[in-house]
């Protein structure tokens, strides 16, 4: 399942970043967004949703939350 289909103000653990972009993957861990590492849904949006990873906020978009699975 990926953060497009978790419920919101709910706990997961990220299980896997299923990209092959370096860059991106170099961008979410810069952000804390990596394996083993729990990651709450605030809310759903039209274009993504916001999250939070270790206490800050962030607005990730649709393509970006795909590709985080939990």
């Amino acid at each position: 399942m990926n953060l497009m289909q978790a419920i919101e103000e709910k706990e997961y653990i990220i299980k896997q970043i299923d990209t092959d972009d370096e860059e991106l993957d170099a961008f979410l861990f810069s952000l804390g967004c990596y394996s083993g590492e729990s990651i709450t849904v605030i809310s759903h949006l039209k274009g993504g949703c916001i999250v939070s990873i270790k206490d800050s906020r962030y607005n990730i978009d649709k393509e970006l939350a795909q590709a985080i699975i939990i």
